[in-house]
């Protein structure tokens, strides 16, 4: 397996920050613009999932053009980390962990380390998870400055 992870500074504590990254509204504003996914079980608008929680949906390119149908299931949600089992279209296997370690009492480092399948197809994966992972990033770090700006 190939493992892609990349790392940001929030300005949130951990907790905080773990909380907001369950919540699948969060997932779909970090992937905005580039990516939109349309999940068919999502839970009410701001509550968070737990473990078995399973979805599929569509995902679509810039909100309009349509891809694959994807499936996330959460395996394991605790007070510093979620890992998820996801795959759909040409990515079988991305294992998704999602780590956020307390660096003070208002900030934490947060990561996203995927695991993805050895091979052209998991080359063609991580290049992808590279650059989409950085876009998440950047729009995490927009929302945790929204976020602690007002608390």
């Amino acid at each position: 397996m190939t493992v892609v992870s990349i790392s940001t500074e929030l300005p949130l504590p951990a907790a905080k920050a773990r909380t907001m990254a369950a919540v699948p509204d969060v997932m779909l504003f970090v992937l905005a613009p580039v990516l939109s996914f349309d999940m068919r079980e999502a839970p009410p608008p701001g509550v968070p999932v737990e473990p078995g929680f399973t979805a599929r949906g569509r995902v679509r390119w810039l909100g309009v053009i349509p891809t694959w149908t994807h499936e996330i299931s959460v395996r394991r949600l605790d007070e510093r980390e979620i890992y998820t089992n996801e795959r759909g279209g040409p990515v079988r296997v991305w294992n998704h962990r999602l780590t956020f370690e307390p660096l003070g009492p208002d900030r934490c480092r947060y990561t996203d380390e995927v695991e993805v399948e050895d091979g052209a197809r998991g080359a063609l994966a991580a290049l992808f998870v590279r650059a989409i992972f950085r876009h998440r990033h950047r729009r995490w770090r927009t929302l945790a400055a929204a976020v602690s700006a007002t608390e």
